[in-house]
Parts: structure tokens; sequence; C-alpha cells
């Protein structure tokens, strides 16, 4: 038997929910490739507190809208793989990395449009399909979607008809790689305190007050309450969760 650690790719791992799923992972005894966009010192901070925990870490700069980028990235993930981890696949894809937009619809522009598109499920899309081929057989594919592709608030129109197209791609990619032993679950977190969004949920009290109002459990999300449940659907115990999707809201909108 191998001794080496299983290995999860957390796009968007430098900050807010990505940040906590990729630490989330590494507590499960996982070790992690994380990717960002911008903030190479955040993910880099993200990667040594990986480190301490005692697994291996390492980051990679991705834009996840520029497809023509993948393969690039692909060829750069696979180094790492090589030179950091001593391994040639990996077993766990979150594809995690996204962008808030408040685009009402008589107000959306199609660069907006196109940019939402783009992050959100075309990335989500062929990112997975360049991934593939060195996803290990018996691996994990987590999804991530939003309580609003259930529920609606105004000005989020695009956004969450995006995430409600990767539930059902979800389920798709679970049909057709259920032969190799892929799960493939969403997980769909409710209003969560982080700066998505320009930290509207963390920041403005009133919204605050207004969405612990509509949540059973009376409070909003913290980052705490959902990477601990993408780490949890790549153990072993959830082994026979296939094609689902997981809301991780508190009850909101009941």
């Amino acid at each position: 038997m191998s001794t080496f650690s299983k290995i999860a790719l957390v796009t968007g791992g430098s900050r807010g929910l990505g940040k906590n799923m990729a630490l989330s992972l590494a507590r499960k005894g996982f070790d992690v490739i994380l990717t960002y966009n911008a903030r190479k010192d955040e993910a880099l901070a993200v990667v040594t507190e990986i480190e301490q925990t005692g697994q291996k870490a390492a980051a990679l700069q991705l834009n996840t809208g520029d497809v023509r980028s993948f393969d690039t990235f692909v060829s750069q993930f696979s180094a790492v793989l090589t030179d950091n981890f001593g391994a040639d696949r990996f077993d766990f894809l979150i594809n995690n990395a996204g962008i808030a937009a408040h685009t009402p619809i008589g107000q959306t522009s199609e660069e907006d449009f196109d940019q939402l598109t783009n992050i959100h499920f075309k990335g989500v899309f062929f990112l997975t399909q360049r991934l593939l081929p060195i996803l290990n057989d018996g691996g994990r594919i987590i999804n991530i979607s939003t309580g609003l592709a259930r529920f609606t608030s105004p000005g989020y129109a695009v956004y969450a008809s995006l995430k409600g197209a990767i539930e059902t791609l979800t389920k798709y990619m679970a049909n057709e790689l259920g032969a190799r032993g892929i799960a493939v679950n969403v997980v769909a977190p409710g209003a969560i305190e982080t700066d998505f969004g320009g930290g509207v949920v963390r920041d403005n009290d009133q919204v605050n007050r207004h969405l612990a109002s509509v949540t059973a459990l009376g409070r909003v999300g913290l980052p705490d309450d959902i990477g601990g449940v993408v780490a949890f659907l790549c153990t072993d115990e959830a082994r026979w969760i296939n094609a689902q999707r997981i809301e991780v809201s508190g009850g909101m909108n009941l």
C-alpha cells in the first residue's frame, strides 16, 4: 500500500469558503493544491497554514474563466504533482472558484453575462474535462452551487441560473463517471459571512439580521459551516453519496 496522502485540488482556495475547504481537507489528512486568481500572497499564506497541519500543499495561479489557459494550467498542475507530491494523478476536484455579481435582469450587460458564464459554468465544465484523465478512479468531484438556485433574491438571476446549470451538470457527471467509481456531488451554501460580494452579508448589519431571521437556525452561515461538509464528502464514509445536492444553509427560506 502507498503511504502517500490523497490529493485535493481546490479552485479559488486562497480566501473565503475555498480557504476553509482547503484547511478542512488538510485536517482530514489530505494534501491540497489550491488555485488563486490574483492574490498570490493570500494563497501562499494558506499553503503555510496547511503545511503546519503536517500535510503537503501548493498554490497555482488560474483564471477559471479563461478556458484557453487550461492546457497550460494542467501542464503546470501535473508538474507540481510530480515534483512536490511524487504523484502523477490526484483524487478530489473541488470546483469552488467564483465571483459574486449583483445583476438585475434589466441592467445586465452582455459582458457581465459572459464573464459570469465563463467562470461559473463554461470554466467548470472544461476544467473538469481537462482534468479527468489525471483524476484517479474512485475519486470525487464536488461542485459548488448556492441556495439561490432554490430560492430567489432579486439581482442574482444570472449567477443563480448558472448554479442551477451546475446542479444539472453534477448529475450528468455522476452518471457518466460512475463507471470509473467517481462520485460527484454539489454543495449549495446559503448566506455566509465572507468577503464575497463585497462582504455584504458579513458587514451590513441590516442584511445580516434579515438573513438570520429567515434561517431556521437563527443566524447566517460562517465559513467553518461549509468546509467540513466538502471535506466529509471526500472521505470513505461518504462513498455512497452520489449525484446529490446538499444545501448547507441552516434552513434558509423554508
